[in-house]
């Protein structure tokens, strides 16, 4: 199936979804990692964005419930070169496009990402429309221009816990072990911690 991504300089670039039928706005933006496309997609950080990976191939090892950095997807789309839709991994519970299509996010493969990612970094991050039902490159390039983007958003509010979480003494701490000389304070202790959530990474 056919798809198409207008950036609101009017730039057009084709590729065809490999999740189904979609259209979605949001920030054009890209990612160099080579692995670790599981966690980009969860990532707080990446709330209201749609996400170029440069590695050529994603989804070769499909998605786990463990690698995940927060209760969502948080990306407004995933853009690709190539999508391995049989994942090779002892820990794959999903494809790639199924973990995808469940959360209602598109995703869109054959995309030379790489010279996107040029265009995005000589040009900065800009808004962009994608869809596989809108082929009028004029429609889809008003339609990234009409797009609210992230300026100006709460996107805080959108990421953020809902209630107050609590550790309980006992429960997994990662750092019990492995630092030399470190002592975790005694049970008398009533100094306490706490961590403010705008966006933070379960890992």
């Amino acid at each position: 199936m056919k798809a198409f991504i207008g950036l609101e300089d009017g730039t057009i670039f084709a590729g065809h979804s490999f999740t189904g039928p979609f259209e979605s706005e949001g920030e054009l933006v890209f990612n160099t990692s080579m692995a670790g496309y599981q966690e980009i997609l969860t990532d707080p950080s990446y709330c209201g964005q749609m996400v170029t990976m440069t590695y050529p191939l994603i989804g070769n090892y499909g998605i786990n419930s463990e690698d995940i950095e927060s209760d969502r997807v948080q990306v407004r789309a995933l853009i690709i070169k190539e999508y391995q839709e049989l994942p090779s991994n002892w820990r794959s519970q999903m494809s790639l496009a199924e973990y995808l299509t469940a959360s209602g996010i598109p995703g869109i493969e054959g995309i030379d990402t790489r010279a996107l990612t040029r265009h995005i970094r000589l040009h900065g991050a800009m808004k962009a429309a994608i869809s596989t039902r809108d082929t009028d490159p004029d429609s889809l390039v008003e339609k990234a221009r009409q797009s609210p983007g992230i300026a100006g958003r709460d996107l805080v509010r959108e990421v953020t816990c809902k209630r107050p979480l609590f550790w309980q003494r006992g429960g997994r701490v990662e750092l019990e072990t492995g630092l030399d000389g470190f002592r975790w304070p005694g049970h008398r202790d009533t100094r306490r911690v706490v961590a403010l959530d705008y966006g933070v990474k379960y890992n």
